[in-house]
Formats: C-alpha cells, structure tokens, sequence
C-alpha cells in the first residue's frame, strides 16, 4: 500500500471575479522511500494541490470540492480538524520556500527548535536541547552547540534552510513535503541542499513529495515527475522516462527551457573598454556582539577589483551570495560610494561627482534589479512608470510621450492595452518587461542587470533572456548581468568573471571558463549546476 494515495482532487476558489479552479482531477501517489517531483509554473496549482492535503487552504475562499487522500488508510480530507492537526508536523512535514517568513526573528533557532520538541515529544527541555542540537548537527549546521543561540539574522539563506529541515525532522515524520526548498539559494548551496534531502531521506526512509519550477533541478532526485499546468496534471511517469520521451508539449517546452548552451549567435563587441573598473572596494562597517558591548569590523564587500567592459558586450559577473557581485553593481553606478578605486564610464572618473554631476550619466547607466514588484511604484500605472524616466531626463514632452511609451511596450512585449494597468495586475515576467522598458528608456548605453530573471519561472526565463538579448542587438547595448545561475551565465554573456568574497577570482570568455576553469572555486560552481538528462532539448 503507498504512504499516500491521492484520487481526482478538485480544489476550487470561489471569488468575486468567478470560480478559480486551482486543482483539478489530480491524482498522485508517494510510496515509501519515494520522492515524486511535482512540476509546473507558477499558477499552475501545484502549492495548492499539497496544502489542500494539510487542511492548509483558506477556507472561503477555497473549497475541497471533491476527491480523497489516503494517508497510511486515513483519508485526509475528510479527517476532523482536530486530528488533522495531530497528523501535520508528527507524521507530515512541510519545508517552505522562505524560511525567513518561517522563522521568528525575536527567537533564537535553538528556541523554536526546543519548543515543537516538548509540543511533540513531551521531552523535558534540557533533553529537547540536546536533541535540537543533535538535529542541527544531522543538517549540518556548522558547530551546532555554538549556533545554537544565534538568530535567523545571523544565518546564510542556505543555513536558515538547514534549520528549517531541522525543525520538519523534529517529530520524525513519514512523509516530508518541500515547497520549492532551493529556489532563492545559489547554485553551489541549492546542491548541498539536495544532497542534504537525498541523505536524509535514504536515512529515515522518508517519501517525499518536492516541489519546483525547475525541471533541471528534479532531474537527479526524484523518482517520479508530475507535470503540472491550469491545475491538471498533464505528464506523470518516472523521471528517465519523461526526459527520454515527453509526450506533452507543455513538458517538452519546460525541457526546452532549461539553459544548456552557449549564447545563441554572439554578436562582436567593440575593441573600446566602455567601462573600466580599477582597484574598486567598497567596504561596509558591521557591528557584532549586542548593546553597548559590540565590536566595530569592516566587511570587504568588494575588495580590490579590476574589470574592464567592452561597448556592446554582456559581462557576467557570477558567484555565491555574500561574493560582492550585487554591490559591485552598485558601486559602479555609485548608488553606493565606494571605498577606493577608480569607476570610468565612458573615460569619465565617476567616483569624484557630486550627485548633481552624476545626473547626465545616470541616463546612460541604468539598473534592472531582481523584483520588479519591489522595484515599481504600486501608485504608478504602466503609462506613469514609463514617462517617468523620460520627462526627468528631459527626453520627451506632453507631445511625443505617448508615442514613446507606446514604442517602448512594443519594443519589451507589452500590450498597448494594458498601458494603464499597475503592476498588482500583472505577471512576475510581465513586471519584468515594464522594469526592462523604463531602463531602456533613457536609451542608455550601459544597463546593470542584477539577478533579473532569478524568481521567474523556468519558461519565463527563457523568454526575458531572448527579449535581453533582442533589446541588446537592437539598441547596441552593453550590459553587466549580475547571476548566481551559470546555465544563464552561459546562455546569455560573452564573458564571465567569478567573484568569490568579495574578490575577483578568475574572468574570461564564457566558454573558455567553462571548459578549462582554473580556479577551484569555478570548479566548485560548475559542478554544481543541475543538469537535466542529455536527451532532453534546451533553449
């Protein structure tokens, strides 16, 4: 008998605007000592799908409209509240994507460890602390006595995930559900946590149902894949056989879209150095220790950089989060003022301007950041997001601003029609076209694009770095695109420099790097790549 029969689940919402059917006819099982992927964009249901399974779905506006979910012969959906609850965390544990939204910041982790231990357990509290830090110890939390009393803060994202296995494994549950576990970690600490999952699981005998938008990073840990989409499963087969032979074109395009290969007809930069960087640092005063008693310390952000970037050139600047990469970003379009070291942009020393002198050039150098959501004014529609750049830099007027917005969406793949939606009603990727128009809008010369495509869906992706390359050949761009992701690296950029705390390590043509590396720490980043199966297409 499996650990979990799940039979033609129907999940609706019942709104204002209509009936949402989030999950429809899904079936499923998960055996013992299985993982079973399930896969599919954003919307696609697959969240919902196991959260209906918890009791975990908000009720209005959502309803179980039918189906059963037989866990260990319990049917789940049917079970009263009050067992339900007994069920969740005991026998089935859920690790969510963020843990900071998880973890409380007032509590240590050693706390919010010791208390679901007693909850559970009933274990007096100095057994409970030592058992939490035997658990610390089994995720691999670096001397978990000592970590014991830090706070969410103080831990890497990749250690705050740690600890959030840690508390699903308190209770010793059977079935473990990872709600997209690795999707906000780096390459290198996203496949320590797959290994950590693989290991625990082979450890306990756990089933495991994971989560993602990445079939690449399913690929060498499950057993089984359900591909969802429009709250159907449209493919559910074992892992070698759906890359070997998909038969839906919806999974075919997600395999399509996994970043594979070299950049896609490469155009040829200049021999003109655009943007030379020279001995940048820039380094942040950090205070440690707490009140009155803490210590000043200086973090090399950047320490000692030089880098020079060719017009019409895409430069990729990879490496781990804490690498310096984002501030180096920052730096050169001094947002944030470096420490020492010289920034020239177009032969102009911009870290001696005034904010004031900086202004004529900030219309040439512009940023598209990682959020588009946090990026974009929610008051602002997108005609206001669009015209904004452009009447403050004097490049249009009550006459031709329409024109140029309207240019602009057509040159992003933008609707003119929703030229006076907000950005609430919009798409991840949608957002990301509004935030790439209002960069290019001042036709710069030079755009920073730092982690653009990093929360969007694996299909998106694909389709904002064709649109990047396509606006980069058309406006004759330069770029530095700011990645922890190299499959993107590789796709999109002719050159590549690594950075590794706070210092460049190794830079050169991206497909030299990748087959001849010399520094360990590339090495280390290559390997980590997730790597779909070689059957499969990719963009």
């Amino acid at each position: 008998m499996a650990l979990l029969e799940v039979s033609h689940l129907s999940t609706w919402f019942h709104t204002r605007a209509g009936v949402v059917k989030a999950v429809e006819d899904v079936s499923f099982t998960v055996d013992i000592g299985e993982t079973l992927a399930i896969v599919g964009e954003s919307g696609s249901g697959k969240s919902v799908c196991c959260y209906s399974l918890l009791g975990l779905i908000p009720c209005p506006p959502g309803r179980i409209e039918s189906g059963s979910a037989l866990f260990e012969g319990q049917d789940l959906l049917t079970l009263p509240e009050r067992n339900l609850r007994a069920l969740r965390g005991r026998e089935i544990a859920t690790i969510f994507q963020d843990p900071m939204t998880c973890l409380n910041p007032y509590l240590s982790v050693g706390e919010q460890l010791i208390e679901p231990l007693i909850h559970h357990t009933g274990a007096t509290r100095k057994a409970a602390r030592k058992q939490a830090i035997e658990l610390l110890e089994e995720v691999e939390i670096p001397d978990p006595a000592a970590r014991f009393d830090s706070y969410p803060h103080e831990f890497s994202g990749g250690m705050r995930q740690r600890v959030m296995i840690a508390m699903a494994l308190i209770a010793e549950p059977k079935l473990l559900i990872a709600d997209e576990p690795t999707t906000a970690l780096d390459v290198t600490v996203q496949a320590q946590m797959l290994k950590l999952i693989a290991d625990l699981q082979a450890r306990r005998d756990l089933g495991v149902i994971f989560i993602s938008h990445d079939l690449a990073v399913v690929a060498d840990i499950a057993d089984r894949v359900a591909v969802m989409r429009d709250g159907h499963i449209v493919e559910y087969r074992a892992t070698g056989d759906l890359f070997a032979n998909a038969q839906h074109p919806y999974t075919r395009d997600l395999i399509a879209a996994i970043p594979a290969g070299g950049k896609p007809a490469p155009a040829t930069p200049s021999d003109r150095h655009l943007l030379e960087i020279s001995h940048l640092s820039t380094w942040f005063r950090a205070r440690t220790g707490h009140h009155r008693h803490a210590e000043s310390s200086m973090i090399k952000a950047v320490d000692d950089v030089s880098l020079n970037v060719r017009e019409h050139e895409i430069l990729g600047i990879v490496g781990e989060s804490g690498s310096g990469k984002s501030t180096l970003g920052r730096s050169v379009l001094q947002l944030v003022r470096p420490t020492s070291g010289s920034v020239k942009f177009a032969g102009v020393e911009l870290s001696h301007l005034s904010n004031r002198e900086l202004k004529p050039y900030r219309r040439r150098m512009q940023m598209i950041f990682q959020d588009p959501y946090a990026s974009l004014n929610p008051r602002m529609s997108v005609f206001d997001a669009l015209a904004e750049p452009l009447i403050y830099h004097g490049l249009a007027n009550r006459k031709t601003v329409l024109r140029q917005i309207l240019a602009l969406m057509d040159d992003v793949g933008l609707a003119r029609a929703a030229i006076r939606k907000y950005p609430h009603e919009f798409s991840g990727g949608q957002r990301q076209r509004i935030a790439i128009g209002r960069a290019i809008a001042t036709r710069p010369e030079l755009i920073i694009a730092d982690e653009p495509v990093s929360a969007l869906d694996v299909t998106i992706q694909a389709r904002i770095l064709k649109l990047i390359l396509d606006l980069v050949d058309k406006h004759n761009l330069t770029m530095l695109f700011i990645s922890h992701d190299l499959s993107v690296v590789r796709y999109l950029c002719d050159r590549v420099a690594v950075m590794h705390r706070g210092k460049l390590v190794e830079a050169g043509d991206t497909e030299t790097v990748w087959a001849q590396p010399r520094e360990e720490y590339t090495k280390s980043l290559l390997s980590a790549i997730p790597v779909a199966p070689a059957t499969s297409t990719a963009i």
